[in-house]
């Protein structure tokens, strides 16, 4: 499969999810270093809809669900038909978390705003994963907030200079990385090159951060959304995007499974939110569950 050669491939049991103690066999896609980690419910930093993220230790990913038209799994003795997986993929944090500051900074053209502690910050009624991020918010977020040191606590500001200058970064890397997708993007002029970096970061960054990263550019954004190129759109076609997974929706379940030996598929029951990714997927082998 030609994802082997990035990821590790996985088939799992979601843990606890039948009254039986069996669980609805699905497959996740995972980076090669993973070891495991916790599952937080985040806002989506584009939508702000609830999406789901892993943890694993400093680096945080996101997990969405991909489905082509027809396909099923084999796993072990079983039949999966829906087909479908999880793609889980290492994101920036600072993208989940530019929303917050930018939020709590309420700055104005005689206010630059307030400095905050990131305790405050991350506070976000009904999202208590946002507190697992605090030591990667303390690594990382000086590169776009100003930061003042009052006894022993540290203070944040987003400055929104050097919010752009981040992003004109990640442009930067994506222009050097883009050529290497294939001879379509080799291929393209640098404008239209840079317009397929802005759309890409639009599915992370809110319109009036890219109209300011525009400006920088010399690229008008109504330009950007009129006429994609024919290789973003394929690339963000609803056959292949993958889509922003919920944790709620793991108390779906996958209700089409079936066994090559006639057992038939066992009645999900509904689960809670678990915080560990171990506790919601457990590998499957041929043999039963381990």
């Amino acid at each position: 499969m030609y994802v082997s050669t990035l990821s590790l491939f996985f088939y799992f049991q979601m843990a606890g999810s039948t009254e039986s103690g069996g669980g609805a066999r699905t497959v996740c896609i995972m980076p090669c270093a993973s070891r495991g980690g916790s599952m937080l419910s985040l806002r989506h930093p584009k939508s702000g809809e609830q999406a789901s993220y892993i943890l694993m230790g400093d680096d945080l990913c996101e997990l969405n669900w991909f489905k082509q038209s027809f396909g099923s799994w084999f796993l072990g003795d079983y039949v999966c038909e829906d087909g479908g997986f999880y793609i889980c993929t290492p994101v920036d944090p600072i993208f989940v978390l530019l929303p917050l500051f930018d939020f709590a900074h309420m700055s104005n053209s005689n206010d630059q705003g307030k400095f905050r502690q990131l305790d405050e910050l991350l506070y976000v009624d009904g999202y208590p994963g946002y507190q697992n991020l605090i030591s990667i918010a303390r690594n990382q977020m000086q590169m776009i907030c100003d930061v003042k040191e009052i006894g022993s606590e540290l203070f944040y500001r987003l400055d929104d200079s050097k919010v752009l200058s981040w992003l004109y970064c990640k442009v930067e890397q994506l222009k050097k990385t883009f050529p290497k997708l294939g001879k379509n993007y080799a291929a393209q002029e640098e404008r239209e090159l840079l317009k397929d970096i802005i759309l890409m970061l639009g599915e992370y960054v809110k319109e009036p951060w890219l109209k300011l990263l525009c400006r920088q550019l010399k690229i008008d954004i109504e330009e950007v959304y009129a006429n994609p190129s024919e290789s973003t759109v394929a690339s963000v076609s609803g056959e292949t995007t993958p889509m922003p997974f919920k944790t709620t929706e793991v108390n779906g379940g996958n209700k089409s499974d079936k066994s090559t030996k006639g057992r038939p598929p066992k009645k999900l029951k509904t689960q809670v939110e678990s915080q560990n990714i171990k506790d919601m997927f457990r590998r499957v082998t041929r043999s039963g569950t381990k």
